[in-house]
């Protein structure tokens, strides 16, 4: 365990992030907020990559919220189906398009709270748009990544991405929110992933509780003794 205080250690954690990934970004392409507001909700279950391709087609063929609403669903779930739960997914995004044709003059609001009552959008995906089409950070994004990595690095106990977020929040200067979920995200993808982290080359490894552990098994969503148990069948997920 590092001998650095808490607080002193994350302050380093940051600094060395920042060295590590000065270009961090949100990996979803996108050029105006609703862009990225309709990728963020196909990005549920789904990898960044993929979005990608299937955004390329769905953004040539819906560029505001009235094609949203006015493409045929059929059409659009041949669209989104490569991102999975392609039904529950385009009715998100019509009904999500109705909405701020209705409420919000066809612009994608700028808070949480006009954010999150849309249909389809939960926290998470209020925060990746307040951060990143916005540059109005409220919260911080948790995903399975910072999930993972704040476990392992001894920012949070908690499992739920709620509590977790409520942690870095606190610890974590609010300039920083919107970056920080980038950095932890780039360094889960490249250093520290889920069965094979790379603790030996990892630039952090001083500053990582779990470097001299089996770190494979910290922090994750399923831990070893939940894979035990029968799999539950799969569920459409809920608003992100």
């Amino acid at each position: 365990m590092p001998a650095l205080p808490k607080k002193q250690r994350i302050s380093a954690l940051l600094e060395v992030l920042a060295k590590t990934y000065p270009h961090a970004h949100c990996e979803l392409v996108f050029s105006n907020p609703l862009e990225l507001l309709m990728a963020t909700i196909l990005s549920a279950q789904c990898t960044d990559v993929r979005v990608n391709q299937v955004t390329r087609r769905l953004f040539e063929r819906c560029r505001t919220p009235k094609d949203y609403a006015e493409i045929p669903q059929a059409d659009l779930e041949a669209i989104v189906q490569p991102t999975g739960f392609f039904r529950s997914k385009a009715k998100h995004l019509k009904a999500c398009a109705q909405a701020l044709l209705a409420s919000h003059g066809g612009e994608v609001p700028q808070s949480l709270a006009a954010l999150t009552s849309l249909p389809g959008v939960g926290r998470k995906t209020a925060n990746v748009v307040l951060g990143d089409a916005f540059g109005l950070p409220e919260g911080v994004v948790v995903d399975t990544h910072v999930q993972r990595l704040s476990g392992r690095l001894g920012l949070s106990r908690h499992r739920s991405p709620e509590n977790i977020e409520a942690d870095l929040m606190r610890f974590v200067p609010k300039p920083q929110w919107a970056v920080l979920s980038h950095w932890l995200i780039w360094h889960g993808r490249r250093r520290c992933g889920a069965l094979k982290p790379d603790c030996l080359n990892c630039e952090i490894r001083g500053l990582c509780p779990s470097a001299e552990k089996d770190a494979s098994k910290i922090g994750r969503k399923n831990s070893p003794k939940r894979r035990k148990q029968p799999a539950a069948a799969p569920a459409t997920p809920e608003a992100l």
